[in-house]
């Protein structure tokens, strides 16, 4: 997998692919420069009346419930439900899972419809699979990724999804495989939006590569390398946001396999 992954990184930049985000408004400037950087193209509207229409465009959609209110809640069934039909990726980030009985109805509602792949962090993962009552904490994870695999398989064999649990370890977990990306760096935990921005990058590739877990590997394993070669150039977490857009622009071929950490 390790030899495909460049050749990825490279196909998006070439192809350009268009990513229609219904995302939430606290990282939506993140989303677009970070998806603008890998050389994808980002589209974000909520529209009831056209997110149909901008799905049908696109390459790929991503759904991010972190700001949802009952109108984006239709809007992004909408939207599903139309990648569905028009056999397009779609991603589901999950942000908050578990932290509102509201929250939870939404994401009843669009995991029934099997997104592509499931990304988010480890409370998360395990409040979606409903596998035990590890509580959340807003956002941000109260579990370690490792203890979430099962949890993972879970959702992969209920809803034939691929799922991406981010946390000090990245783990992918599909039908057959489980594997493990040891890329970033702890200060991007420190900056708003990171994983949202992992999840828009996954849509991108999914959206232009038929293998969806090489595409899911290759979309994280970038965002981690450049997060650590970001934290190398920053002293805190505004010039980390700086030199991460700059890396997901510049990475090179042989950076990228001079710190790829990948075992499966």
């Amino acid at each position: 997998m390790e030899n495909n992954l460049w050749q990825h990184i490279l196909h998006v930049r070439k192809t350009s692919p268009l990513v229609h985000n219904i995302t939430n408004y606290v990282v939506m400037n993140n989303t677009a420069n970070a998806l603008l950087a890998i050389g994808a193209s980002p589209i974000m509207a909520h529209a009831k009346s056209e997110v149909e229409d901008m799905v049908t465009i696109s390459n790929a959609l991503v759904i991010n419930i972190g700001t949802v209110d009952e109108y984006w809640e239709e809007a992004m069934v909408l939207a599903a439900n139309k990648a569905n039909q028009s056999e397009k990726s779609w991603i589901l980030d999950p942000v908050g899972a578990g932290a509102s009985p509201y929250r939870d109805s939404v994401l009843n509602k669009l995991i029934s419809l099997n997104p592509t792949v499931i990304r988010g962090n480890a409370s998360e993962i395990i409040a979606l699979a409903k596998a035990n009552t590890t509580p959340t904490k807003g956002v941000d994870s109260t579990a370690k990724s490792d203890q979430t695999v099962e949890a993972a398989k879970k959702l992969v064999q209920n809803y034939n999804s691929l799922v991406c649990i981010s946390g000090e370890t990245d783990i992918v977990v599909s039908h057959d495989r489980i594997i493990y990306l040891k890329n970033g760096h702890p200060m991007m935990t420190k900056v708003t939006g990171l994983g949202c921005s992992a999840t828009a990058l996954i849509g991108a590739f999914t959206g232009v590569i038929d293998d969806k877990t090489e595409a899911v590997v290759a979309a994280m394993s970038l965002i981690g390398i450049a997060g650590e070669l970001a934290a190398e150039k920053s002293t805190g977490p505004g010039s980390l946001q700086l030199h991460l857009i700059d890396k997901l622009y510049n990475l090179t071929e042989e950076e990228f396999f001079a710190h790829l950490k990948l075992v499966e």
